[in-house]
């Protein structure tokens, strides 16, 4: 893919590394020359120093070739604008914006845009070590959707997927046995001890879904 990325901060720098090691091919945009010398020497992507939301700047980075646009700069505001600009002007397949502000990210939402905010993400991140460390409650950023890994122990064992879901709580989306890779199940398949079964969960009815499948 070719991807252009705006701000090269300590996430645009890290989000360029890690797509240019997949192959894509990567320019990335920035104010500050020294902020682009963060990325070192083994990259060897595009570099331009200039204003991401200036539409020379961003034709001389290809933008109209771009498979994918993403707006990481320090400023909700420049980054709801940057993608706007891609979305709207140039018809970016994929556009992207971080927004630090969760209840700015939900209206930017609501106007048809990507966003995805840091902060929620990184505060459900460690609420789920604090409360449960077998569940991921990023999902979805509003926080009320989660991923449950639960052990099958012996109140589970021998009963059939379709029987371990509870309506509108818990979905079983996943099986793993032993130290296999995951596979989807049927909802007939028979739970053994030492499978792990992941489900999506509705972050309210954590509790009782734990206490009725016996998670500790």
């Amino acid at each position: 893919m070719y991807i252009i990325i705006v701000g090269c901060g300590r996430v645009g720098s890290q989000l360029s590394q890690l797509l240019q090691m997949e192959g894509h091919n990567v320019v990335i945009i920035d104010r500050k020359k020294a902020s682009l010398e963060r990325l070192g020497k083994r990259f060897n992507g595009l570099t331009i120093t200039g204003d991401g939301s200036n539409l020379g700047v961003l034709k001389e980075a290809g933008i109209e070739k771009a498979d994918a646009f993403v707006a990481v700069t320090e400023s909700d505001k420049s980054n709801i604008m940057i993608a706007q600009i891609g979305q709207k002007m140039f018809k970016v397949p994929r556009v992207i914006a971080r927004i630090y502000e969760p209840d700015l990210a939900e209206i930017y939402r609501g106007f048809g845009l990507s966003v995805i905010s840091g902060t929620m993400l990184i505060a459900a991140r460690i609420r789920d070590r604090i409360i449960e460390s077998h569940l991921s409650s990023y999902l979805t950023e509003s926080g009320h959707l989660g991923v449950l890994e639960v052990p099958v122990a012996s109140k589970l064992e021998g009963k059939k997927i379709k029987e371990v879901n509870i309506p509108g709580e818990f979905l079983t989306v996943a099986l793993r046995k032993g130290n296999n890779h995951p596979i989807i199940p049927s909802p007939d398949s028979i739970l053994k001890k030492g499978d792990y079964i992941l489900g999506v969960i509705m972050i309210k009815s954590l509790r009782k879904v734990k206490k009725k499948l016996g998670v500790e």
